[in-house]
């Protein structure tokens, strides 16, 4: 006997079969595509972490080139030299984990590679009064090392975040700065050459060791960012609050990390 495909019954299982079927393909898909998803995001970041602290293909003055997808796994084994994971808890460091250690600790790291650390899920810990693990690579460059250290905030639209390479006095070695959704032409020329290069050589601290940041000043009177002491640099066009963000996250995350800096001193 033929089924009634007018009747009800038969919409409504021929609907949940349906559902069942895309439902069980699309798991599918998602659990096929994890590990090349996971595989691009190591690229990605890894790229963005030697990007900061100068290791790229850039040639000429305006170009953005990272390091090639099948060659950056050996390029970061050649310029990081450590990895290490901080716990931060009340404004001190409570503990200091190595690559290994972190990876094999039962609370956070279970495996994770210390530069797949999620830096907004870090932010919540601490918000719930959590012990918060800050992620550090240490690396060589042109004879000086070079500290990487991520941070992370909020544009105008959505997030932002980036990778700011320090010297031991936490002066800026390189960056990198990336956004979710900014508005093209304004704020997001966060990630532009020319805004990330006038970082190079800005102070966080001051001569008595006071961590100030950096602020993205409007009406900077150093347009050019040839005065290093002032603790600031020149505002992209029509992105105010895009440029106050960039300022936020660095006084927020970097400040953060100043127990480890001046533990270097001692």
């Amino acid at each position: 006997m033929a089924a009634n495909t007018d009747s009800n019954s038969y919409t409504i299982i021929f609907a949940i079969a349906m559902v069942i079927i895309v439902g069980s393909l699309l798991a599918f898909t998602a659990s096929s595509l994890k590990p090349a998803i996971k595989e691009n995001e190591r690229m990605e970041t890894q790229q963005n972490i030697l990007y900061a602290m100068g290791v790229n293909e850039n040639e000429g003055t305006g170009d953005i080139a990272f390091v090639s997808t099948d060659n950056v796994a050996n390029k970061f084994s050649e310029n990081i030299s450590e990895q290490l994971v901080l716990e931060y808890k009340d404004g001190k460091i409570i503990n200091q984990l190595t690559r290994q250690e972190f990876m094999d600790s039962k609370d956070e790291g279970k495996g994770m590679e210390p530069y797949l650390i999620d830096v907004k899920k870090q932010q919540t810990r601490a918000k719930e009064g959590k012990s918060r693990f800050l992620p550090l690579f240490i690396g060589t460059l042109e004879g000086e090392t070079v500290y990487v250290a991520p941070v992370r905030g909020k544009g105008l639209w959505d997030a932002i975040w980036g990778y700011i390479a320090l010297d031991k006095d936490m002066v800026v070695k390189g960056t990198f700065f990336d956004h979710a959704g900014e508005t093209p032409g304004l704020g997001a020329n966060i990630k532009q050459r020319y805004f990330m290069d006038d970082f190079y050589g800005e102070k966080l601290l001051t001569e008595a060791g006071v961590f100030k940041g950096i602020n993205v000043a409007k009406g900077n009177n150093d347009p050019k960012n040839e005065d290093k002491d002032d603790y600031e640099v020149d505002a992209l066009a029509g992105a105010t609050i895009t440029g106050d963000g960039i300022s936020a996250m660095i006084k927020k995350d970097l400040k953060l990390y100043l127990p480890y800096f001046q533990n270097l001193k001692k």
